[in-house]
């Protein structure tokens, strides 16, 4: 058979198999219809790269004829041959291919972090209290976290904890030299304290236990040594000493925890509030999160005219139980927001809305959820890729778009929440974080201070609402 006959059998041969591999995988059906547009250019390359094939596959044929008398040799060489060919094939299948269907999402994402990176690198360097003492696996990662944050932001950290525990800690897992680099260079202080109020006590134990390490970290705020702090530890605790030590905003009854959860459009999340720290609530209380939300919006995400909504069960206003009901007449009569009415739960990631009010019981089940669903998700997706080589073939191609599915959806790249309606800056973290949990709640903080949200969180005291 003659070298164009090869071409002509093997080209569409490929391309086919290519097509039959994506359509019997419903994961990436959708993907692969968006690219339909790049499928040409990618033909042309595919059709380059089988003709090369072609062309090695028959001169490895002449060769075997000639030396027909040594059968296994001759077949040793060819395997060889055809092995390097489809792994050079492979490797400029996977360079060409998946830039040209999957760059889009990958220019995007990369376009945010460079904007990002702009916006920390040029706001001010600021003191930010952190309870290192605080969370399941505190200090280690706690310090990791703190370490990793000073090097990428413009931020200093006043680490609060055990001395003695710390510094042991950072030897045994070899942060001890850079820990000694980041005081020297008067980036980092250690702050020492007693023992942190544990996950298991009472929030009340914070007036007992004066030198708590979250007691310690909070006093650093009202004594204006920080603008901000951070704790993973026991989030009542944490609440608890923020109402004792630096005092509740003017007119606002209760604090909120205000969670961001990822949406379809990967550069405007909503705020969720409350997640957790008021169970049972009034009609005003969340009204009063509604305006606290409205103000996190507009100064940190950078929202203009913020949409806000009530979880509810329907869009109707007739529907709900009797907080939601009334609660609808607040939010409904206020003028200082932009209501968009009831969010049903479908709705809360569909970027309709930009806050999402509701108690702080439904918000915290909704937030526990949401962590799960990115795993998951990445686990019927493997589940669903077929087995042996063509398998590996196709992880390859949508290895990095898994871990970006699973980066938008992993709460540790939030990485915290903050406690809105206190007189100063905090985030809570999760009590599992890791160092990149950390990393992203650092960040959180430095951007709430740098946008000014206590000046005009501030400011909702001259509500006539909040007088009356």
């Amino acid at each position: 058979m003659g070298k164009e006959n090869v071409q002509k059998i093997n080209k569409p041969r490929a391309i086919r198999r290519l097509v039959i591999w994506y359509k019997r995988n419903s994961a990436v059906t959708s993907i692969v219809d968006t690219a339909a547009s790049s499928a040409v250019t990618a033909s042309n390359v595919a059709g380059n790269v089988v003709s090369g094939a072609g062309s090695v596959v028959s001169t490895a044929s002449n060769v075997a004829s000639n030396v027909a008398g040594n059968v296994v040799s001759s077949a040793e060489s060819v395997v060889n041959t055809a092995s390097s060919v489809v792994s050079s094939a492979s490797s400029i299948a996977k360079n060409t291919l998946q830039p040209l269907v999957f760059d889009p999402l990958k220019r995007l994402q990369n376009n945010d972090n460079v904007s990002d990176r702009a916006e920390d690198f040029q706001s001010r360097r600021i003191w930010i209290a952190v309870d290192g003492m605080g969370g399941d696996y505190a200090p280690v990662p706690i310090l990791e976290g703190c370490l990793e944050a000073i090097s990428r932001f413009p931020i200093n950290i006043k680490f609060v904890g055990n001395s003695e525990k710390v510094k042991d800690a950072a030897e045994k897992t070899g942060l001890a030299e850079l820990l000694e680099n980041e005081i020297e260079n008067n980036r980092l202080e250690l702050i020492d304290s007693g023992e942190p109020i544990g996950m298991n006590e009472e929030a009340t134990a914070v007036r007992k236990r004066k030198n708590a390490s979250i007691n310690v970290a909070m006093d650093l705020v009202r004594n204006n040594q920080a603008e901000a702090v951070y704790s993973a530890g026991n989030s009542g605790a944490m609440m608890a000493s923020a109402i004792f030590r630096i005092g509740r905003l003017k007119g606002i009854d209760r604090p909120a925890i205000g969670a961001l959860f990822p949406t379809r459009d990967q550069s405007r999340p909503v705020l969720v509030l409350d997640v957790g720290a008021n169970t049972d609530c009034k009609p005003s209380y969340l009204h009063q999160f509604a305006l606290l939300g409205n103000i996190y919006a507009k100064d940190v995400l950078q929202v203009k005219k913020p949409r806000i909504g009530l979880l509810n069960i329907g869009e109707e206003e007739c529907k709900g139980n009797d907080l939601s009901l009334k609660t609808f007449e607040l939010l409904s009569s206020e003028k200082s927001f932009d209501f968009g009415g009831n969010c049903e739960g479908r709705d809360v990631l569909s970027g309709s809305f930009d806050v999402v009010v509701c108690d702080g019981f439904t918000g915290n089940i909704l937030l526990k959820f949401l962590e799960s669903v990115g795993g998951v998700l990445l686990d019927i997706l493997r589940s669903e890729l077929p087995r042996g080589r063509r398998g590996k073939v196709g992880s390859a191609f949508l290895k990095s778009n898994l871990l970006r599915i699973k980066k938008r959806l992993d709460h540790a790249e939030h990485g915290g929440a903050l406690l809105l309606g206190v007189n100063g800056i905090c985030v809570i973290g999760h009590g599992s974080s890791k160092s990149l949990s950390v990393v992203s709640a650092l960040r959180l903080a430095h951007s709430a201070v740098n946008h000014g949200v206590m000046d005009n969180l501030n400011q909702l005291q001259k509500l006539q609402v909040l007088n009356s």
